[in-house]
C-alpha cells in the first residue's frame, strides 16, 4: 500500500475497507492500518457493486477475460456464478463512483485488490490471482485519480 503520511483532503475507499458489511458474501475487509492512516482525511466509503444495484449478499463475480479496462471498453463481461451477465452493473457502479468523487473532489482513492470492482493491479479469475484492474479502478485511473490497491 503507497500514499501519503499526512492527508488533508477528500478521499475515496473501498466501504470494505472501513469495516462496511457490503462485500458479496456480507462481510467486511476492515484494514485498521489504512483507517488509522486516513484518520485526517474526509473519507468517502464506497462500495461500486452495491451503487450499481446489487444486493448484498450476492453471488460472486469476476471479469471473463482482460481486466476493467476491457470491460469499460465493451471487450470483456463480469459474471457471476451463477453465469448471469452483470457486466452493466459493475459499469454504472463505477461510474456512480467517480460521479461522487468529481462531486466531491477526491483525486485519490483505495480501493480493494482482487476484487472485479475495485482491484488496481490484482484481479480473481477462477480461483486465481492474475494481474489487472477492476472495472472501478479502472474507471477512476482513466479519469487522472491518483488509486491505491491495499
Amino acid at each position: 500500500m503507497k500514499g501519503t503520511d499526512s492527508c488533508p483532503e477528500t478521499v475515496i475507499v473501498s466501504a470494505c475497507l472501513l469495516g462496511v458489511k457490503c462485500r458479496y458474501d456480507g462481510s467486511d475487509k476492515l484494514d485498521r492500518k489504512l483507517v488509522e492512516k486516513l484518520k485526517d482525511c474526509r473519507l468517502i466509503p464506497l462500495c461500486p457493486e452495491q451503487l450499481g444495484g446489487l444486493p448484498t449478499p450476492r453471488e460472486p463475480a469476476q471479469i471473463t477475460s482482460g481486466d476493467g479496462f476491457d470491460v469499460l471498453e465493451k471487450k470483456a463481461s463480469v459474471v457471476n456464478s451463477g453465469h448471469k451477465n452483470v457486466t452493466k452493473n459493475f459499469v454504472v457502479g463505477a461510474h456512480e463512483t467517480l460521479r461522487i468523487a468529481k462531486i466531491t473532489r477526491a483525486k485519490k482513492a483505495f480501493l480493494k485488490e482482487k476484487s472485479p470492482s475495485c482491484g488496481v493491479e490484482r484481479i480473481k479469475r477462477h480461483g486465481a490471482e492474475i494481474n489487472g484492474s477492476g472495472v472501478s479502478a479502472a474507471l477512476l485511473m482513466q479519469e487522472g485519480l491518483e488509486v491505491f490497491g491495499v
